[in-house]
């Protein structure tokens, strides 16, 4: 561990790196109409501007314990920040579908790279703290979201789309600045752990951050184009899912300033869980009427409930090495189950010009979370394999 970094600054890099996890696909979903129209793009095509991303997540994080030993946390983090401010910059050159596909996935790894780093490296730091740091570091990544979703519309018609996306690469800039002056120990760190794929818990976990960040990553793509279809000019709905995403942010803070009062932590997961269903279920039974409820309950429930899946998943590891392993497997097949949400919603719009049916299937998956949290009582580490 770098002696000279407190857990004050610690927690300070936890929120600059989190900050440039999403906004790479957050602006999209208030620009796609203007995407739509000038690269031709279908909805199942566009999904992919968010699928690609998760996917990307999922399968770099299942390698979280191979870039541990081979490119260290410090590297590593450092490298994906690279890689986002390269994918956000190329942006503001785009000339066709293709090449916002192809920054969609370059970004992607970078975000897979940083994300499956992050939790070890806060774990190794400070590991009696890892569940509030985490805490930090998905507030962060929700701020991130948040600002992003909210700017895209009015910045647009200000700059252009082009230019819009591509300025997402100072704050990544920025925080691999500020990363590398602090950060000044590059020693990979060993991880011996392996993928614990013969664990009934570690699969249960996957299957309950997988389902919970589909919501995420629904809400985050289609929110928008959704009240487009209903009538909301862009910018509006660009402003609610920021104004959902701030709701999660304030969620996310309250999650990390409390959770350490619930050792058990079902009973905060049931009520976080109740908030999502109660948020869907506004927007299949009348969207337009029921916006304002629908937006604090979603952004109360899929802000806390991220945190908490991750922290949860913290709970059952005994160490640094066991961390980054547990959480790799849990991040790695949760992300790509994540990541078919949004383009089966795509599909789906594309069939049937809605996206209710989207909104009721996540419904049903969500409800099957209540069944899964009653699995994780306090209980030992789960072993690898």
């Amino acid at each position: 561990m770098d002696s000279r970094l407190s857990k004050t600054m610690i927690g300070i890099l936890a929120v600059l790196v989190g900050i440039n996890l999403r906004p790479i696909m957050a602006a999209i979903g208030p620009l796609l109409g203007v995407l739509q129209t000038d690269l031709a793009l279908s909805s199942a095509q566009a999904s992919l501007l968010t699928t690609l991303p998760v996917m990307m997540m999922g399968l770099f994080a299942l390698a979280g314990p191979w870039l541990q030993g081979w490119i260290g946390e410090n590297k590593g983090i450092a490298l994906g920040l690279l890689l986002i401010a390269v994918a956000s910059g190329a942006r503001a050159y785009i000339d066709g579908s293709s090449s916002l596909i192809a920054t969609a996935a370059l970004g992607g790894i970078g975000i897979a790279v940083t994300q499956a780093l992050m939790p070890a490296f806060l774990k190794r730091n400070y590991p009696q703290s890892a569940g509030t740091l985490m805490g930090l570091f998905t507030t962060g990544i929700m701020a991130g979201a948040a600002i992003a979703s909210a700017s895209a519309a009015p910045s647009a018609d200000v700059l252009g789309w082009r230019m819009t996306l591509g300025m997402a690469a100072f704050p990544a800039i920025i925080a691999f600045g500020v990363w590398v002056m602090s950060v000044n120990d590059h020693r990979p760190q060993a991880n011996k752990a392996r993928l614990p794929i013969k664990s009934s818990r570690a699969w249960l976990l996957m299957a309950f951050f997988g389902i919970g960040t589909g919501a995420y990553t629904l809400v985050l793509a289609w929110l928008p184009p959704y009240y487009i279809e209903l009538g909301w000019p862009a910018s509006n709905a660009g402003y609610l899912l920021g104004a959902l995403t701030l709701t999660e942010v304030l969620a996310g803070l309250f999650v990390s300033a409390i959770i350490h009062r619930f050792p058990d932590r079902r009973g905060p997961l049931a009520l976080v869980i109740i908030l999502v269903i109660a948020g869907l279920g506004c927007l299949i039974a009348a969207p337009l009427a029921l916006v304002v409820p629908a937006t604090i309950l979603l952004g109360l429930g899929i802000g806390a409930l991220f945190p908490l899946s991750l922290i949860v998943t913290l709970d059952h590891a005994s160490s640094p090495a066991e961390a980054g392993s547990l959480l790799a497997f849990v991040q790695g097949g949760g992300y790509l189950i994540a990541g078919t949400m949004p383009f089966l919603a795509g599909v789906l719009r594309d069939e049937l010009a809605s996206l209710r049916l989207a909104w009721v299937g996540m419904a049903i998956a969500v409800a099957i979370l209540l069944i899964l949290c009653r699995h994780f009582a306090p209980l030992r580490p789960v072993s690898p394999a």
